[in-house]
């Protein structure tokens, strides 16, 4: 079974690692993400659930305004090929979430190691970054340094890269 909400928050808390979480309307993409702007600080993250031809897993995680340039991105995160997007029973199966709430937080769920976390090095340049914690009807803010101590408690060494194809540094 998939952690819940609860369980996350026990967890980051036995790290001691503070967040913030407000509760909303349940948001499908980005754009209905963005109506929220102006209530929750930081940055706010896209997440992309990826697989190569070889069904190597990869949860890519970016600025909301990032630009992914999918036909190269194999080349950067160490993919056999190129990708495509994972397919929503191993999104289930690997990270406990289903399409729309996909979040660098469900890597608590991945008790095997089968996803690859990459993390922007923009993104992870801001102090607080929000994601969904498990859900898409809330936000959880985190700092950034705490984010990178919660993915290696969980056994994922993040690989933070270059992948915003719009940001030139």
């Amino acid at each position: 079974m998939p952690k819940t909400y609860e369980e996350l928050m026990q967890k980051l808390d036995e790290l001691g690692i503070k967040t913030s979480t407000i509760r909303h309307a349940p948001v499908f993409t980005v754009a209905e993400a963005q109506d929220l702007r102006g209530q929750v600080a930081g940055a706010h993250t896209k997440n992309l659930f990826l697989k190569d031809k070889k069904d190597k897993f990869f949860l890519v995680t970016v600025g909301e305004e990032a630009q992914v340039d999918l036909k190269t991105i194999h080349t950067k995160i160490g993919a056999s090929s190129r990708v495509s997007f994972g397919k929503p029973e191993k999104l289930m199966e690997y990270l406990g979430l289903v399409p729309g709430s996909v979040s660098v937080l469900g890597v608590i769920n991945d008790e095997d190691h089968q996803v690859k976390v990459v993390l922007d090095e923009h993104l992870m340049r801001s102090d607080i970054i929000n994601a969904h914690p498990l859900s898409n009807d809330a936000t959880t803010s985190i700092a950034s340094n705490d984010l990178k101590r919660f993915l290696k408690a969980t056994g994922h060494e993040p690989l933070i890269l270059k992948i915003d194809e719009s940001n030139p540094t």
